[in-house]
């Protein structure tokens, strides 16, 4: 689908009038230092905005650049990330610091292509960091902006592809001012999301969450904030502070230190590494 001019700058102009009234202002929005930038985007990875707020800010006081992030404990960094759950994306945060300081001198690289090498950052997350950092006209999607082209392009349609939207977003993108008109996006398909019927659903790529109450990932973040809260445990004393079945608190103790979170010293205690 090719969009006429005058479709795009009608498309456009209702975005930035709805962005210019109802903008939301959000700590990490209209900064230009890519660090903050980065921590942003990775904190937004699957968790709702309203509950990194206040997280943000807080990790940012403790962690305020690359080299404090780089140099921090797990169980500091776990700690500052507790409520935004997938602690996967703190350790790949982390990683992304002991990177940029080591490989980059402390300077994030511009460059999307470069950015997707880092851990934690996808295709989209490098064009999103690229936007909001160096404002940049990158293309890419995410759910809000899925939204917002599918409501005003495909809304009579079902299993709407992401590269059907791909060739819009980059027709729409405003070359001037990229960082403020993704925001502009991503407001409005919030709204979208509030006022009807999600529009992401007719999106090829929708899935639901998959259920949290009583699943792994639920055990695995009560094992987590025990061992933040009390630093170290053992197993038995593992299961009865959290009050999961011992087999499944085992499969996932085992499962976490495999992945590096924890560590078991000889007496047999365990704590984040």
């Amino acid at each position: 689908m090719n969009l006429t001019e005058s479709r795009i700058d009608d498309f456009k102009e209702q975005i930035w009038a709805y962005y210019r009234a109802n903008g939301r202002p959000f700590a990490w929005r209209h900064i230009e230092d890519p660090y903050q930038v980065v921590v942003s985007e990775i904190m937004l990875q699957q968790t709702q905005t309203y509950r990194v707020a206040p997280k943000y800010e807080a990790f940012m006081l403790l962690f305020p650049t690359w080299d404090a992030l780089a140099s921090a404990s797990t169980h500091d960094l776990l700690c500052a990330w507790q409520g935004l759950g997938y602690n996967r994306r703190a350790l790949a945060l982390q990683a992304i610091a002991k990177r940029v300081v080591a490989e980059f001198d402390g300077k994030l690289p511009d460059d999307p292509e470069i950015l997707v090498e880092f851990p934690g950052i996808g295709k989209a997350t490098a064009g999103s960091i690229c936007a909001f950092a160096f404002n940049q006209p990158t293309v890419f999607i995410e759910t809000n902006i899925r939204a917002v082209f599918i409501h005003f392009f495909f809304n009579d349609q079902a299993e709407v592809r992401d590269d059907q939207l791909i060739p819009l977003v980059a027709q729409a993108v405003d070359h001037k001012n990229p960082r403020e008109w993704y925001y502009a996006l991503m407001d409005y398909g919030v709204m979208l999301k509030k006022s009807e019927p999600n529009p992401s659903r007719k999106s090829s790529h929708y899935t639901k969450q998959s259920r949290f109450e009583g699943s792994d990932r639920q055990i695995r973040g009560a094992i987590i904030r025990a061992l933040t809260q009390h630093k170290s445990l053992t197993l038995q004393e593992l299961v009865n502070v959290t009050g999961r079945e011992p087999e499944r608190v085992m499969v996932q103790v085992d499962a976490l230190r495999k992945e590096r979170f924890i560590e078991e010293d000889s007496a047999s205690t365990l704590r984040l590494r």
